[in-house]
């Protein structure tokens, strides 16, 4: 005799007795929330000439927020759901149901690519959070992170013209529609000890190698909340885009208290001006003056002000490692819709786990 539904349903309270973080999820992220953005976005013809009903919206968004949360392509989200009872539970499918293919994924996706839906559906969630008593509050701490695209090989000749915004010539509308335009390169500064004895190209005065690595791809400007950690603003640019220069756009103007922690790349006159302007508060790294040790005043402040600003790390951490954030897509369009459910999916497992921890003000 074969598997019945009393078999899948004893195998779904065994996953639930376990801690299935994705009924925790579901649980706590009610994603009715989002119907009205979704149907906006989708606008949807006519369906009275017949033809297979389209997959319900929200349950398609719950496959998008799945896909995100494991790093999935979209042959991998379809095989997933088929195979794993949780994924099933998750997006709102029994075992008779039709799974949403590869394809279909792939255009519901494109669509709310093209209506710009996933920065609203951002702003939903956080209207929300704020409704259930999750105010930003306590200041805002700002950085950023480079998310690696795919590197696309190109000649010299070729990068001088795209980067003056055109098409190389020779090539194909094919070849065009699948090299990324948009993506910049950058460079990552870091620090290693030297080897004893060993001699390095490039020293910092602490006796440290630099070392310099090369990334590809856009970056992740955000701004989150001190007080409960939620991401609460956030842009994406290419890779080469200098953080600074983005801090009047991720500034939260309804978090509650004054003070915006950042590190050094956001200290310029222009900012510290602006900052003030909006009768904000500084807290923002302080450089070591060049060619002279760092003072120990200057050093202490710096301590103090990271002790704060390292929590926005938590962000980049999860997205990095447990996720494993990568932009697999073609263009910025398709490369800010997926770091912006990035962004969703983090504040939702926040959700989730402050939700285990205390209840709101």
């Amino acid at each position: 005799m074969g598997p019945g539904f009393f078999d899948a349903e004893d195998r779904l309270k065994a996953l639930s007795a376990a801690g299935d973080p994705l009924e925790k999820l579901r649980s706590v992220v009610d994603f009715e929330l989002f119907r009205s953005e979704l149907d906006a976005a989708l606008a949807r013809g006519d369906r009275s000439k017949g033809g297979r009903p389209p997959y319900d919206p929200v349950l398609m968004f719950r496959v998008l927020v799945v896909q995100t949360l494991y790093t999935l392509s979209d042959d991998q989200t379809e095989y997933q759901i088929r195979d794993r009872l949780s994924f099933m539970r998750f997006v709102g499918l029994e075992l008779h149901d039709r799974v949403p293919d590869a394809k279909t994924i792939w255009l519901f996706r494109e669509m709310l690519v093209k209506a710009g839906a996933f920065e609203r559906l951002f702003k939903r969630f956080d209207a929300m959070l704020r409704v259930k008593g999750w105010l930003a509050m306590g200041g805002q701490i700002v950085d950023a992170t480079v998310i690696e695209a795919r590197r696309p090989r190109l000649s010299r000749d070729e990068k001088t013209t795209i980067k003056g915004g055109g098409t190389p010539a020779g090539w194909s509308r094919a070849k065009a529609a699948q090299m990324d335009r948009d993506g910049r390169w950058t460079i990552k500064r870091g620090r290693k000890a030297p080897k004893p004895g060993a001699e390095g190209p490039v020293k910092s005065e602490a006796g440290q190698s630099q070392l310099l690595t090369p990334y590809f791809g856009y970056k992740n400007h955000v701004g989150i909340d001190r007080e409960y950690g939620f991401v609460r603003t956030f842009k994406v640019t290419p890779a080469s885009a200098h953080d600074g220069a983005q801090l009047g756009e991720i500034i939260d103007p309804a978090n509650t208290a004054a003070t915006v922690w950042a590190d050094t790349a956001y200290r310029s006159k222009a900012n510290l001006a602006m900052l003030a302007k909006r009768n904000l508060k500084e807290a923002i790294q302080r450089p070591k003056p060049r060619g002279k040790p760092m003072p120990a005043n200057i050093g202490r402040g710096n301590a103090a002000r990271a002790k704060v600003r390292c929590h926005v790390e938590h962000v980049f951490a999860a997205q990095k490692h447990r996720i494993g954030l990568i932009v697999r897509t073609v263009g910025i369009a398709r490369a800010r819709a997926k770091i912006a459910l990035a962004n969703l999916a983090y504040n939702f497992q926040r959700l989730a786990w402050l939700q285990g921890r205390n209840a709101p003000a």
